[in-house]
This record gives C-alpha cells, structure tokens and sequence, in this order.
C-alpha cells in the first residue's frame, strides 16, 4: 500500500514500542512474542526500543495531558532514525492529539475476512465471504479536531463546538485515497453528507472528483448513513472507502463486526513522507486489563502490517497473517468471539501465533 517499493527492505528496521494502558501491554507483549518467534526462524532481525513512559489516562493523571512531550520526542526520534512505531492503546485524546503532533493525516485499515474470523461476524458466512476492502480515514481535521465553548444563555447551558476543512488538507487526503484506488481496484467511494453538511460536502465532492480524474479511478459519493447500510448488505461492493474523521471512525467500529470482533481490527497511520504509527482499532478496554481475557489478534496484525508496509518484509508479515489463521483452523479463540471453541487468554493466544509462524517459515525454509 504505502512501504518501500518492489518489495525491498527498508534501510532501518527500528520499531518503536508504546505499550500503552489497560490492556495495552498485555497484547503488546503478546505481538513482540510473536515478532521474536520470526526472527528465531530465520526472519528479518527488528531492532526494538521501549517508551517507558505513560500515556493517556495515566498520563493526564501524571502529566495533565494525554500525550506527554516525551511521546512524542519518542515517536519524532524512531521515525528521524527511520523506523516505525507499534503503539498500545490509551485513553483520552491521545490518538487524536498524536496524529495532529505527527502529521498522521492518513489512517488506513484493511478490513479482510482472511485475517479475521467469518464465523464470529454476526453476518451471515454469504454476506462477509470475500470481504477485502480498505477503509482509509481522514485524521487532522472535522469534528475531532475541532473546539468546544461552553456558556449559558438565559439559564440553560448552551455548549458550542466548531470544526473546519482546509482545501489543501481535503486534497492531500483524498490524492492519497485515490493512489489507493489505483493499486487496487480503481474504484474509490467518498463519505459525505449531502443534506446533513451542505458545505463541507460540496468541498469534498469536488476534491473527491478533481483526485479520482487526475489518477483514473472511478469515484462515488455515498451519504454515511447509506453507506453504513450498504456495509452490512453487501460489504464486497467496496474496495476503497474514504471518510472524514468522524464517519470513518464510527464505519470502522462498525466494518470490524465484517470480520468478527473489533479484537481483530488494526490499522496504519502515515505521514506524508511516510513516518508511521500502527495500532490497534480498538481502545483499551479497563475493564478486563490485568485479566488475561484480551484478544491480542489485532494488535498482531498491526504489527504484521507495519512488516509490510514500513520496511517492505512481505515474507514475515504473510507469515504472521498465516500464523494468525492457522490458529483460528485450529479452533482456538478468545472470549469476545464467543463461538464456543477452545477458549484460550491473551498471553495462550500469542505463544499459539508464535508458535504457527515459527511453522510457516520453518516450512518455508525447507521448502527453498
């Protein structure tokens, strides 16, 4: 999508590690076991450095911010030095802050039914079957980005949040949607709001169409909540999908269900010149941290994607993806997806991933 081309390694292979809070380290720690399971079976050696430090909820309690300066010197140190980072989920507005600070404009995930796990998805097995769409989200600007006032008008509490879309900033994004488009398919579908957002969707219709001529795809606007309905009936019509920040984080939430569990969902966050976070699409979950009961899946895949996309290790992250099948063939799962199978915790879960990849390299190895 994004990495180094012709599939060449990148020169640096530093990953940087926020581990992150709730269940952060716990489906970190799970897709660094399966990181070394590749590289004991003769995958590309990754140089790792930890950020000790806190984020998000813990941060705004020790800090007052959810994204403390040394994040994001952390973050600015790995990418000058040409790596890329795995990030931990955290609370509060550290995503959204960090994606501003590091100019993570572009947020990509792939929603594919062969990394997820058709059986869990509340969709019936014909609806979901073949799903391999993209799902690419606007980061720095709408709703999120926005500021909020707070006062009161003749007695009553009157709270007023506004929010705005530069040209330029519309532009890039959807250039980069387009180019997107044009590795795939060359079908490219836009998320507006006709009626709802008059303006802004008039901005983006026009950017949306001056992208998709000046790449050659074929482009089509769809109102979000049509687009939601759409998602649910008939997923395999999409290839790449492209929203601003607040339709394409709620489609995300709802796309994960496509593949089974929002557990299993990920994601990329780029740069323009390339400078990346991955994650996982889902948030920190206190609720069950420290249990043991986490789905670490998605966090695995995340880093499967930063494999590929950042460093161009095509052969490990097909190894990872592989691993990951491999143990849903074999009936094991975690507690979210409820489907009555071998039910296994968080750190179980990741030494079955390792030990799969070890498998798949190991055999290919052998085969070569």
């Amino acid at each position: 999508m994004v990495g180094p081309e012709r599939g060449r390694p990148a020169l640096s292979t530093l990953v940087g590690v926020l581990p992150g809070e709730g269940i952060g380290p716990e489906v970190i720690a799970a897709a660094l076991d399966v990181l070394r399971a590749v590289e004991r079976a003769g995958g590309q050696e990754v140089d790792l450095v930890l950020h000790d430090g806190p984020i998000g909820r813990a941060a705004e309690r020790e800090h007052g911010t959810a994204l403390p300066d040394p994040a994001v010197r952390f973050c600015d140190d790995v990418h000058a030095r040409g790596g890329a980072v795995l990030n931990g989920p955290g609370g509060g507005r550290y995503v959204y802050d960090l994606r501003v600070r590091l100019d993570l404009f572009l947020k990509i995930s792939p929603i594919q039914v062969r990394n997820g796990l058709a059986d869990a998805s509340p969709l019936r097995p014909e609806v979901v079957g073949g799903v391999d769409l993209l799902l690419v989200r606007e980061n720095v600007g709408g709703m999120y980005q926005g500021r909020s006032a707070e006062d009161r008008s003749n007695g009553d509490r009157v709270v007023r949040h506004s929010f705005s879309y530069a040209e330029r900033s519309v532009r890039r994004f959807l250039d980069a949607a387009a180019r997107l488009a044009r590795s795939r398919s060359g079908t490219l579908t836009v998320v507006t709001k006709e009626a709802g957002a008059p303006g802004v969707s008039r901005l983006w219709r026009r950017c949306a169409g001056d992208a998709a001529g000046a790449h050659g795809v074929g482009c089509t606007l769809v109102d979000v909540d049509l687009i939601a309905y759409q998602l649910v009936r008939r997923p395999t019509a999409f290839d790449v999908v492209a929203a601003p920040n607040l339709y394409g984080d709620v489609l995300g939430d709802l796309a994960a269900a496509l593949v089974g569990s929002r557990g299993l969902s990920f994601s990329g966050n780029f740069a323009p010149a390339g400078a990346a976070v991955y994650q996982t699409n889902h948030g920190a979950a206190y609720d069950i941290a420290g249990t043991d009961r986490a789905n670490p899946a998605g966090q695995i895949l995340s880093l499967a994607m930063l494999l590929r996309e950042s460093f161009g290790l095509r052969r490990e992250a097909a190894a990872i993806e592989a691993a990951v099948q491999r143990v849903w063939a074999d009936g094991w799962r975690t507690a979210d997806l409820g489907t009555g199978e071998q039910v296994v915790g968080t750190r179980r879960l990741g030494e079955l991933v390792a030990d799969a990849v070890a498998d798949q390299l190991g055999a290919a190895a052998r085969a070569a």
